[in-house]
């Protein structure tokens, strides 16, 4: 698969061939709907918390006596029947994340990487290289047309290219290794540069 190479003023760098078995893949849905679901589920904090009967505030002396009263018979005020009693049940600190065969993690990455290029989304980027300003940047990206888009650089990304990027609005900029699914499909348009599509043909190959 040959895809034209450009740089970031928009004229041509010559082209690069991209592994069959990585870009042109026919996507499958139920894959990268696997492995994003593996990605968010292993995100979420799982912070959400209740109080049992034994955590809230009131007294835990027995509200009236057992017998005799022609009410229920009940303990204290805690118990989750009553209004701002304890609730039976409810959430607890955990960890939402499940277990996802690597092989399905890796083939993920590959389909994401097919989607975009059959949808015609993928750009080869010769170099991501900047001055470190955010104004000159942000014209050039401008200019390209990308309004929402991810660059993937190589093993690092240049340090003036992601502090002159950190303040663009829909721009994300990642090394290879942190490529992932999610925000590759999040993106309207996935950049990656040559030492990028390098990088990922070794690590998916």
């Amino acid at each position: 698969m040959k895809l034209d190479v450009i740089k970031l003023d928009g004229k041509k760098a010559g082209s690069v061939d991209l592994g069959e078995e990585i870009f042109g893949l026919e996507p499958r849905a139920d894959i990268l709907h696997r492995v994003v679901r593996w990605q968010r589920n292993k995100a979420q904090a799982g912070t959400h918390k209740v109080k049992t009967r034994s955590e809230t505030s009131y007294s835990t002396k027995k509200i009236y006596r057992q017998k005799g009263t022609g009410g229920a018979r009940h303990g204290d005020r805690n118990a989750p029947i009553f209004r701002k009693g304890g609730i039976y049940k409810g959430p607890t600190p955990r960890s939402h994340a499940h277990d996802l065969p690597k092989k399905v993690r890796q083939l993920g990455l590959k389909h994401a990487l097919s989607a975009k290029a059959k949808a015609g989304e993928l750009v080869v980027l010769d170099t991501a290289a900047a001055d470190g300003k955010t104004k000159t940047l942000a014209k050039l990206v401008r200019d390209l047309g990308w309004k929402r888009a991810l660059i993937i650089d190589g093993a690092e990304v240049n340090a003036d290219f992601a502090r002159a990027a950190a303040n663009i609005e829909g721009l994300d900029v990642l090394p290879s290794m942190g490529a992932n699914v999610y925000d590759i499909l999040k993106r309207d348009t996935l950049v990656i540069t040559k030492a990028g599509v390098e990088a990922l043909e070794a690590r998916l190959k």
